[in-house]
């Protein structure tokens, strides 16, 4: 596992990385949607999505770090995602910028519960493999949320965290027409939480995505 003074000087790092992403998406959004995804040899011209895209998914998040025991309560440790984005490959290329919100569910533990959500800026990537099928890829950051209720005797794990951490997913995607197609996802994300510092909490979803 990466340390924890590791992980803060990365997020540190990444945040003026995202300020010029947001910047680019904000600045060639409108022009961008008027460009068409024109992919070489196989994938050629059969289908043609929009480069601006929104996406609504949802799945099973894994809450299954901080890894403590739960003593006489027990828990859980499977959520339930749900995602919102919006995306931009910029013109004629398979990469641009995603910025989406993701709420992993709330689990129970502790003797309480635990609940995770956070805000993602992602670089996206995209690979034909022909005209309706790619390979999807995105790194970035994102900015988690998290908020542990317990009993008594766990007090000591209460409370709650905010703060910047990287993320990473991989995904495939089928074009069902030039506007519409679905995506299945998985992605790892490490928040914050009180006491074990940063964690990974993933999430695998099936979405669907509107073109334009």
């Amino acid at each position: 596992m990466l340390k924890l003074q590791h992980l803060n000087t990365f997020s540190l790092r990444m945040l003026p990385a995202a300020a010029l992403a947001v910047a680019a998406l904000a600045s060639t959004g409108t022009a961008l949607a008027q460009q068409t995804y024109k992919p070489a040899g196989p994938a050629a011209s059969m289908l043609t999505p929009g480069d601006t895209y929104v996406s609504l998914s949802a799945g099973t998040a894994d809450l299954s770090r901080p890894i403590t025991a739960f003593g006489l309560f027990g828990g859980n440790q499977q959520g339930q995602a749900y995602g919102v984005a919006i995306g931009n490959y910029f013109a004629n290329h398979n990469y641009g910028v995603e910025l989406g919100y993701t709420d992993f569910g709330k689990v129970n533990r502790y003797g309480g519960s635990t609940k995770v959500d956070g805000i993602n800026l992602s670089l996206i990537g995209r690979m034909p493999l022909n005209a309706s099928f790619n390979l999807l890829g995105k790194v970035g950051t994102t900015y988690g949320r998290t908020d542990v209720s317990t009993d008594a005797a766990n007090s000591n794990m209460a409370g709650g965290e905010r703060g910047f951490d990287w993320s990473y997913g991989i995904g495939a995607e089928l074009l069902i027409t030039p506007q519409w197609s679905a995506v299945l996802q998985y992605e790892e994300h490490f928040v914050k939480y009180p006491t074990t510092g940063s964690e990974r909490v993933s999430d695998t979803t099936l979405g669907v995505r509107y073109h334009f």
